[in-house]
């Protein structure tokens, strides 16, 4: 592989904004945020990053779904290409 090519990655610890739910894995982002996280071989700093959705608090992985209102859609559809269905 040619040196210089690809980016560093490293561990980083992603914290959710909404929930406080913060996990360690790897990635190539960086932060000027760091955390102390424990590990098995003891405690070590990470980069922190905080981001504002993770699947803790995504509605599709919590089963918190959200009705859209496809009614407006589907009425604003007809309006501007009329009923088709009468085809």
């Amino acid at each position: 592989m040619k040196p210089d090519v690809h980016p560093d990655y490293h561990p980083v610890v992603f914290a959710d904004a909404n929930t406080g739910t913060a996990f360690l894995t790897r990635s190539t982002v960086t932060s000027d945020r760091t955390i102390d996280w424990e590990t098995p071989n003891g405690v070590r700093t990470y980069p922190l990053v905080v981001v504002e959705v993770t699947s803790d608090s995504h509605p599709f992985w919590t089963g918190q779904k959200r009705m859209l209102d496809t009614a407006g859609q589907v009425e604003k559809f007809r309006r501007r290409y009329g009923d088709r269905s009468a085809r």
